[in-house]
C-alpha cells in the first residue's frame, strides 16, 4: 500500500470542494446508493479528506497533476435525475463478426431499460451494481471496497465516497460464457459532468468470461470521469479484459483498477486508448496462488495536447507465476505520455517469471514520454527483465520506402502502424482484433474514426 503522504495545499485545495460537497449531500447520497455502498462511504470520506489530492511527489503520480484535473467545478447528478438518452442513437460499437452480449452504463450508472439480446448461462449476473447490492447485500459486502483500499489511495477514495451505482459483472463456479461481453460506458449531459463509475467482476473457480468495455462521449462537453474497477478471479479461472478509449479532447478519466488472482488463474488485460483529452491508468494486480499468469498490454495514440498516463504493479506473492507486460506509445503533435510500471517479487515467490517491456515512438520533437520501468525482487531463483526504449521512427527505413515510390506521409503511417500492431495481435479476440487494425489505421490518417453505426460521424 503507498500512502499519498503529507498532503500539499494545491491537493488540500481541490478537495475541499469535495469535502464540502459530502458534508452538504451526505443525505442525499445515502438516499440513493445501496446499504452495502452506503457502510463503506463514511470511512472513504475520513481517508480522503485526510490525504487530498496526491502531488507529484507521491512516486505513483509523478507524470499527472491531480489536483489541476480535480479543481474545476464539475456538475454530479448525486439525485439520480434520468437523463434522457437512447444508447443505440448516442452510440452503437458494433465490432464486425463479432456475437456480443450487449450492456450499457450511462455516465455512471447502469442502463437497465434495455434488456440484452444475447442469452447469459444460468446463473451468470450482468447488471445494477446497486440492485444486487440492494437484493444479496451479504454476497456483495465480501467483495465490494476490498481490493480498492480508500486509505493509501485519494482517487479510490472520491470515488468510493460518491459512488451509487455501477456494474456488477459475476461468473460462478464452473461456468464458462462464450459470448464476449461488451459494456459501452456512454458519458452524456447538457453540463460539465463528473461521473463516478464503479465495477465489480467476480470470476469463480473454474469460471471463465471475456469483457469488452468501450468509453464514448456522446456530448461535446467537459467530462470527468473517475473510475473504480475491483475484479476477483478464482482458482483455475479466466478473465479477458479489454478496455477501449474512444471519446474527445474535453475529456478527462482517471481509472484506478484492482485484480486479484489465485492459483492457476489467467488473466489477460489490454487498455487502448485511441483518442481523448487527459487519461491517468493504474493498474494493481496481485497473483496469489500458485501457477497463477496475467499478461498486461497496453496501447496508447495521443496527438495535439492529449495526455496519457499508464502507471501499473504486478505483485508476485505466490511461487510459479508468469507476468508479460507490453506498453507502446505513438505521440505526435505536443503530446505527452507517460509509463511506470513496478513489478515486486516477495519473499518465496520463487520461480517467478516476469518480463516487461515499454517501446515509444516520438513523431515529433515537441511530444514528450517518460517511462519508468521498475524490479523489485526479494527471491533468488527468478527469470525477470525489464526495459524501455524512446525514440523516433527509422530513417533508414522512411528512406527505402520512399525509394520504391512511397510518399513519406504514407511510409511513416506504415511504420507507426507495424510497430503497434505487436500490441493489438496479444488479442484473442480475431474480430476485435481485426476492427482495432481499422481503427488505428484510421487514428493514424488523423480521422476521428468511430465505430459503425455511431450518429456522431455522420
Amino acid at each position: 500500500m503507498e500512502s499519498n503522504a503529507i498532503p500539499t495545499a494545491a491537493g488540500q485545495a481541490a478537495a475541499r470542494q469535495y469535502v464540502e460537497l459530502f458534508n452538504e449531500c451526505r443525505d442525499m447520497i445515502n438516499a440513493h446508493g445501496a446499504d452495502v455502498m452506503n457502510a463503506v462511504r463514511d470511512r472513504a470520506f475520513d481517508d480522503f479528506a485526510r490525504q487530498g489530492f496526491p502531488s507529484r511527489k507521491v512516486e505513483r503520480y509523478k507524470y499527472t497533476d491531480m489536483a489541476a484535473l480535480f479543481a474545476p467545478d464539475y456538475g454530479l447528478n448525486l439525485n439520480r435525475l434520468e437523463i434522457p438518452v437512447d444508447p443505440y442513437e448516442a452510440f452503437r460499437c458494433d465490432v464486425p463478426n463479432l456475437s456480443t452480449s450487449l450492456y450499457f452504463v450511462v455516465n455512471d450508472a447502469f442502463y437497465s431499460k434495455l434488456q440484452p439480446k444475447g442469452h447469459l448461462p444460468e446463473g451468470v449476473i450482468i447488471g445494477s451494481l446497486a440492485e444486487e447490492a440492494a437484493k444479496n447485500p451479504h454476497f456483495i459486502e465480501k467483495y465490494y471496497a476490498r481490493l480498492a483500499k480508500t486509505d493509501g489511495d485519494a482517487v479510490t477514495a472520491l470515488n468510493t465516497m460518491l459512488a451509487q451505482d455501477g456494474l456488477l459483472v459475476y461468473v460462478p463456479r464452473d461456468v464458462k460464457v462464450d459470448r464476449a461481453v461488451q459494456v459501452i460506458n456512454i458519458l452524456r449531459s447538457d453540463v460539465d459532468l463528473m461521473a463516478n463509475r464503479r465495477v465489480l467482476i467476480i470470476v469463480e473457480p473454474q469460471a471463465e468470461i471475456k469483457l469488452l468495455f468501450c468509453d464514448h462521449a456522446a456530448d461535446d462537453r467537459h467530462f470527468l470521469t473517475t473510475q473504480v474497477i475491483e475484479a476477483y478471479v478464482g482458482e483455475n479461472a479466466g478473465l479477458d479484459l479489454y478496455c477501449l478509449e474512444e471519446t474527445h479532447a474535453r475529456n478527462t478519466r482517471v481509472s484506478n483498477l484492482y485484480i486479484e488472482q489465485q492459483a492457476g488463474s489467467r488473466v489477460n488485460h489490454n487498455i487502448i486508448t485511441l483518442h481523448n483529452g487527459v487519461t491517468r491508468n493504474k493498474t494493481d494486480l496481485a497473483l496469489c496462488g500458485e501457477g497463477a499468469e496475467c499478461n498486461l498490454c497496453g496501447c496508447v495514440i495521443a496527438d495535439k495536447q492529449q495526455h496519457v498516463d499508464n502507471n501499473t504493479l504486478i505483485d508476485h506473492r505466490a511461487p510459479h507465476c508468469t507476468s508479460n507486460e507490453l506498453y507502446k506509445y505513438v505521440l505526435d503533435g505536443q503530446a505527452t505520455g507517460a509509463f511506470a510500471g513496478r513489478v515486486l517479487v516477495r519473499h518465496g515467490a520463487q520461480k517467478t517469471v516476469s518480463t516487461e517491456t515499454n517501446q515509444n515512438l516520438c513523431a515529433t520533437k515537441e511530444a514528450r514520454m517518460y517511462t519508468q520501468p521498475m524490479l523489485e525482487i526479494y527471491a533468488d531463483d527468478v527469470k525477470c527483465s525489464h526495459g524501455s526504449t524512446v525514440g523516433q521512427l527509422n530513417d533508414a527505413a522512411l528512406f527505402y520506402m520512399r525509394q520504391r515510390g512511397i510518399p513519406l506521409k504514407e511510409a511513416k503511417l506504415l511504420l507507426e502502424f507495424a510497430f503497434v500492431n505487436e500490441v493489438i495481435d496479444h488479442m484473442e479476440l480475431a474480430p476485435l482484433r481485426d476492427r482495432l487494425h481499422y481503427l488505428v489505421e484510421k487514428r493514424f490518417r488523423g480521422e476521428l474514426s468511430k465505430c459503425e453505426g455511431c450518429k456522431l460521424c455522420k
